[in-house]
């Protein structure tokens, strides 16, 4: 990979207690940042090849640590419903006819989609995960992959199995970007004996959880019709807590609940766009915050968003919790901006990688374009990127060290056939 230096008008690092940098540069050797500063400090030799990005605003990639990607192939095909009648009437139907090259090619729209806003790593929950590797391993980005797993299905036991296998099969491959997570759905589709094989599986094999919780309203009472108590102490009585858990909305915990969960270390997904379109109801984020939770920012499956765009998210999430808490101080600028980055990636258990710009970390990592009207002045970065930008401000994405994306273009593959390819499958789908 040899050697670069970008020189860039803002350096926003995200590491802990680091202001942002005007006129700043960044050395990267072999895939790794080695040095960070003034440009003034520079360490760049005649020798050293130099990224003008003078115009811009370097960071770090976004985490999305929470979607199902290809559920692109559903996109505006099943709108304006509620969550139970979302899933079961048109979601699952149409999964059940989804074969693995249709994952293949609905997991390739969703990360250039991804990657042209600006996610460098994102957590992927679905089926057919050996196809969803291969599309990660192509493209270049980072990812964490868990097989999702129904305890009321007929093949629950087989597909556990296929989960267990992901993670040995692919678990630090494509240059390190892959790693997994088992993926149990929701306490409302894990019956006890199956959710603690799942358990007993994770702590065989060394596997966090990725589960969906506490996310709608009817989740509550059909957990408490089922078992007598909510879906926290029911995952509490199946042993989930024995694992690290990244939990998936949390729209409905109370603040016992909270308490609890920050005293096991659980990392949160909070999915704004998701649950306001659904109508499942608004996470308590700043009460996880205030009791230490540490929360994450996912853009839950393009069906019921509808894109995977990371700066739409921490717009949203910063602007709904001012309103809802009444408070335009809560869940500022630089809070959204964790949620999306360093937070994410603790959530997943890679901030030793990534999430922030430091000395010896991999070079995953975007550049804004400032050079726009809406853009302009930026007198203050992280507010800019948070209030201001969006998704199709990127012009550059590394991960690893390599360019994926250069001048708002992919990099390693033709963005018209994954397109292309992409909507033929939802078509086939549709019509069969």
């Amino acid at each position: 990979m040899g050697t670069m230096v970008i020189h860039c008008e803002w350096l926003l690092t995200m590491a802990e207690g680091q202001e942002p940098i005007h006129d700043a540069y960044l050395k990267i050797v072999d895939g790794r940042i080695v040095a960070l500063g003034s440009w003034r400090e520079s360490v760049a030799d005649h020798s050293t090849e130099v990224i003008d990005a003078q115009d811009k605003l370097v960071m770090p990639g976004l985490i999305n640590t929470h979607t199902h990607a290809a559920m692109v192939l559903f996109r505006s095909l099943a709108d304006d419903l509620p969550l139970d009648s979302w899933l079961k009437e048109k979601i699952w139907p149409l999964e059940e006819k989804l074969t693995p090259e249709d994952v293949y090619h609905g997991t390739r729209l969703a990360i250039n989609e991804m990657l042209l806003s600006g996610t460098t790593t994102f957590a992927d929950m679905y089926f057919f995960m050996d196809e969803v590797a291969r599309a990660v391993e192509e493209s270049g980005i980072r990812a964490v992959l868990a097989r999702g797993l129904i305890g009321t299905d007929p093949a629950a036991e087989k597909k556990l199995e296929e989960a267990v296998e992901l993670s040995k099969k692919w678990k630090g491959k494509a240059d390190g970007r892959i790693t997994a997570m088992l993926g149990p759905h929701a306490p409302y589709t894990l019956p006890p004996e199956f959710l603690r094989q799942v358990v007993t599986i994770a702590r065989h094999h060394q596997l966090s959880l990725h589960i969906h919780v506490a996310e709608t309203r009817d989740e509550l009472e059909e957990i408490s019709k089922n078992y007598g108590k909510r879906p926290i102490a029911y995952l509490v009585d199946q042993g989930v807590f024995s694992r690290p858990v990244l939990l998936a909305h949390g729209v409905w915990l109370d603040e016992g609940e909270l308490s609890f969960l920050s005293r096991q270390k659980v990392a949160v997904a909070h999915n704004p766009s998701s649950n306001l379109k659904l109508a499942s109801g608004i996470a308590p984020v700043v009460k996880m915050q205030e009791a230490g939770l540490l929360v994450s920012l996912g853009t839950d499956g393009a069906a019921s968003n509808n894109r995977l765009d990371m700066f739409a998210e921490m717009r949203l999430a910063s602007l709904l919790h001012k309103v809802v808490n009444q408070n335009p101080t809560v869940l500022q600028a630089e809070s959204a901006l964790k949620m999306a980055t360093i937070n994410g990636a603790k959530a997943l258990g890679i901030a030793d990688q990534t999430g922030s710009l430091e000395q010896g970390k991999k070079a995953d990592l975007i550049m804004v374009n400032l050079k726009q009207s809406h853009l302009t002045p930026c007198f203050n970065p992280r507010s800019l990127l948070v209030y201001s930008a969006r998704g199709s401000d990127v012009s550059e994405v590394m991960v690893n060290g390599e360019w994926l994306v250069k001048e708002g273009k992919p990099v390693k593959w033709g963005e018209n056939e994954i397109i292309s390819l992409a909507a033929k499958t939802a078509q086939r789908l549709l019509q069969e």
